[in-house]
């Protein structure tokens, strides 16, 4: 599930079309790196998700929140999810 929502909120949703073949899209994947369970509750985990700065708008910490949490909220294959932090790099906060 954690891949599932890295995909979602990347590069899972993108149309394919011709110029694919010109750049790898490898680059722009969100990864879940990391899964850990959520103690005292039964199939709860938080998912540590990371994004390439290169998907993002330059300077624009609004195109990259809506570009994680846009999609990723409606995604049907969860029953239920929620962001608990968002880290924002300095060096994309200052463009």
């Amino acid at each position: 599930a954690g891949a599932a929502v890295a995909a979602e909120s990347s590069t899972g949703t993108w149309t394919t079309v011709w110029t694919d073949g010109l750049t790898s899209l490898d680059r722009y994947k969100g990864r879940c790196y990391h899964i850990e369970s959520v103690v005292g509750e039964e199939d709860q985990y938080i998912a540590y998700v990371a994004y390439p700065l290169d998907l993002f708008e330059e300077g624009s910490v609004t195109n990259m929140f809506t570009s994680i949490v846009g999609n990723v909220f409606g995604f049907k294959a969860l029953r239920a999810l929620r962001l608990e932090d968002l880290r924002i790099p300095t060096s994309y906060s200052k463009t």
